[in-house]
């Protein structure tokens, strides 16, 4: 009697299948990853905004309440990154950034608000916020969750 090696034709397709079902679930994933790893590019673009309040704030009698975008000293570089269109700072430091060409299905604004408890000489705590539509490609700390408190930084 012959030996025949090898799959037959039924068990190839359920192989072809099962692959097929989990490059379904998998792609979709990837896509949303690959997007917050292009917003969370903007959150790092961020930081150096966030020095120049904090900078201020502490240089200026008043702190947060006189900081505006002209005695920051922050300035922007419009075509410094791929995925961030611009970072503004307005009165009483808060920032936005808005972001580009990120994928997803619009691309994320993202508000970071400082808030200090008492003297101007207290530290400066960070929130972030971004709108709801948006949610799921925007870092943990700026997705507003009731249930951890709003993300601070």
């Amino acid at each position: 009697m012959k030996k025949y090696q090898g799959f037959t034709l039924i068990e190839l397709m359920i192989v072809i299948a099962i692959l097929g079902i989990l490059v379904a679930i998998a792609l979709p994933a990837y896509q949303d990853y690959t997007v917050r790893a292009r917003v969370s590019e903007a959150v790092a673009q961020t930081a150096p905004a966030k020095l120049a309040v904090a900078e201020t704030a502490s240089s200026l009698p008043g702190g947060l309440a006189d900081v505006t975008q002209a005695n920051s000293g922050f300035v922007f570089a419009a075509d410094a990154t791929d995925f961030v269109a611009s970072i503004t700072i307005a009165d009483g430091g808060e920032i936005t950034t808005v972001t580009r060409e990120t994928g997803g299905d619009a691309d994320p604004t993202l508000t970071f608000t400082p808030t200090q408890d008492g003297t101007p000489s207290s530290p400066i705590n960070w929130t972030c916020s971004a709108p709801e539509n948006v949610r799921k490609y925007v870092p943990a700390e700026c997705r507003n969750d009731p249930a951890s408190g709003g993300g601070t930084d």
